[in-house]
């Protein structure tokens, strides 16, 4: 391996890593960060990553991809430490990181816990908050053959994971405007030995009919859904230019949890929104428990320049910590609840490198020692030790 990667931000980043590394096999030593943008702390961890690995890398040479560089490329080429970038629109052509194009070959098994799956790119929204269409670009879906492809590639993994910039909105751009759950239907059809298909950050609003049957009723799907809440509060959604209200999550969540009691459910919240009140907190606070999370990306908000919301009355920075705070400790609090209940009970499990693996609903197991990485294993816990079952 001729190519060190540090990849940033989402489960789409990942998996384009993947790809780049492939694509690296026969370059010069190169070191490579695959930026995120998403907050402006995700741009400085992206800038200190830089300078970091061009002092334990001081002869290879290094490149920065992903949105921050895409987004802010004037300012990571001036780096002295950077020797290139690459926009995301280059990023997984091979002709930008060898002469020679990346063979398509079988991944092995051994090399991989669970295969990430790029299914859609983009983004066709403008959420006040966020400025990764500015990196991405309009939402793009991969036909359905071309993910069929890819995961036909990873022979033998166990499980295959979705993901995407927004997920729910694949297929809005192909011929006869498929959606997501015609994708997973596909998917499930064409692989039956394939034992877990997980989705990434999923859109409530987006979620289709078939979709919803296939999260509800279909072993297969993983019971996890990880849902871009973003607020509790109705008044800071319509702010964020959100597309979903507070009664739309809840009742979302509640009918998932009729017709499948065993799914778990994560979000994604901003803390600290401008113009949020104690109240607007508040429900931030309470959709925590009325949507049974416990699973939480909790972000302090952070102002994006060249976004809406950098431009509304801002939140004093000390307050908006407390409330991301306040909003984990919730988020912690339910967790801890959901793993005593689990305490006792046998759940297969997904074995991965550090002698842990997560089972369909997320927890973290501890898993017998030798069992082989990427395999699937029973585990009965007896008592949770810093947040793992073991």
């Amino acid at each position: 391996m001729s190519g060190r990667i540090v990849s940033l931000g989402c489960r789409l980043n990942s998996a384009e890593s993947e790809a780049i590394s492939a694509m690296l096999a026969d370059a010069p030593p190169t070191v490579v960060v695959n930026s995120c943008a998403v907050t402006a702390e995700a741009v400085r961890q992206s800038r200190r990553a830089v300078r970091r690995l061009r002092r334990e890398n001081p002869d290879a040479r290094l490149v920065v991809t992903g949105c921050a560089a895409t987004i802010e490329q004037a300012a990571f080429a001036a780096m002295p430490e950077v020797d290139a970038v690459i926009p995301n629109a280059q990023k997984l052509e091979a002709q930008a990181w060898t002469s020679r194009p990346a063979a398509l070959a079988p991944l092995s098994r051994s090399a991989h816990t669970r295969a990430f799956v790029p299914v859609q790119n983009g983004c066709d929204h403008a959420c006040t908050f966020c400025i990764i269409p500015q990196g991405r670009g309009a939402s793009v879906s991969l036909a359905t053959a071309s993910v069929l492809e890819t995961i036909a590639r990873h022979e033998g993994v166990n499980e295959v994971v979705l993901t995407g910039v927004d997920v729910t909105s694949w297929g809005a751009d192909l011929p006869g405007t498929p959606q997501l759950g015609n994708l997973v239907a596909a998917i499930l059809d064409a692989f039956p030995a394939l034992p877990r298909l997980r989705l990434s950050s999923l859109d409530g609003i987006e979620i289709d009919p078939l979709l919803f049957e296939l999260i509800t009723a279909e072993p297969r799907v993983m019971p996890h859904v990880h849902l871009s809440l973003q607020s509790g509060n109705d008044m800071v959604l319509k702010r964020m230019k959100r597309r979903h209200s507070r009664k739309d999550a809840i009742e979302l969540v509640q009918r998932m949890k009729a017709a499948r009691p065993e799914i778990t459910i994560g979000a994604d919240l901003i803390a600290g929104f401008p113009t949020e009140t104690a109240q607007m907190h508040a429900d931030n606070v309470s959709i925590v428990r009325e949507c049974a999370v416990v699973h939480g990306h909790v972000f302090p908000y952070s102002p994006r320049p060249g976004t809406p919301a950098a431009r509304m009355p801002q939140v004093d920075p000390v307050l908006v910590r407390e409330r991301a705070a306040a909003v984990r400790a919730q988020v912690s609090a339910q967790r801890g609840q959901w793993l005593q209940a689990l305490v006792g009970r046998p759940a297969q499990i997904l074995a991965e490198r550090d002698g842990t693996g997560h089972a369909g609903h997320f927890a973290t197991y501890r898993v017998p020692q030798c069992t082989p990485v990427g395999s699937l294993v029973t585990v009965t816990p007896t008592k949770i030790v810093e947040g793992i079952l073991e």
